[in-house]
């Protein structure tokens, strides 16, 4: 199997990209990668060193088995060779991974138009999709030409919660300023805009506890068919975990 990842080139949330890297790479999937760049990647860096989060470091920051996946999969000679997503044939692999991440870096993969023409062909040729935290952005802007709606119309879905982006913005824009606001609409509302209904977001348990190997019922993704979504980093175990399954079958 062979599983392509989509990142933009700086500012990624690591955790999001090494986590399922390292479960699905310890699987035996041949995973791949792309950027917007087609140059390797290098995620958040505060999010690795928790430069400024001062008391909040603790919380914020990606943690230690995190880091060590990423110091790990800075090493694959995959992770050091990416393609661009205009190089993307969706025929090559079997599934497809978008990971977040919040700081302005991410904005070139966010709107990619040859990476949403990607994922709307994976989409429509039902291969495994999985979507976190920002990644579920990119999906959401990726329109079917067929529809004219998104690829997410008329599927449930989850994502990066308001009241979390409101949250951790609130409580570090004195230091940092707006570094957890991507945009200025929330993702939560911009995906929930591109939804047949509102309540096709699930919001689903307050997302207070990461999840890990040890405690995946932290944990929290919704799955409709072949396409995967989680909120944050706290759900990535039982994320890359349940995506794991979903290729397999």
């Amino acid at each position: 199997m062979k599983v392509l990842i989509a990142t933009s080139t700086t500012d990624f949330d690591p955790t999001e990209v090494a986590v399922p890297w390292k479960i699905l790479h310890g699987a035996g999937v041949d995973v791949r990668f792309a950027t917007d760049t087609g140059l390797a990647g290098y995620a958040d860096k505060r999010m690795l060193d928790g430069n400024k989060f001062y008391l909040l470091k603790s919380i914020l920051i990606a943690q230690k088995s995190a880091r060590e996946a990423y110091s790990e999969m800075r090493q694959d000679p995959a992770f050091k060779s990416p393609i661009r997503y205009d190089e993307i044939k969706v025929e090559d692999y079997d599934g497809l991974l978008l990971p977040g991440g919040h700081s302005k870096g991410v904005i070139p993969y966010l709107e990619s138009r040859d990476l949403q023409s990607v994922i709307v062909d994976f989409f429509a040729q039902n291969l495994p999709v999985g979507a976190i935290c920002h990644g579920v952005v990119a999906a959401c802007r990726a329109i079917d030409p067929a529809t004219g709606k998104s690829v997410l119309y008329g599927r449930k879905t989850t994502a990066l919660l308001k009241r979390q982006e409101w949250l951790v913005y609130n409580l570090t824009r004195y230091n940092l300023g707006n570094y957890y606001r991507t945009y200025p609409v929330t993702v939560e509302d911009e995906v929930t805009a591109t939804l047949q209904s509102s309540a096709d977001f699930v919001h689903g348990p307050l997302p207070i506890l990461r999840d890990s190997p040890k405690h995946m019922s932290r944990g929290f993704t919704v799955r409709d068919g072949n396409y995967l979504s989680a909120r944050w980093p706290g759900d990535i175990y039982s994320f890359a975990s349940e995506y794991l399954e979903m290729l397999r079958a």
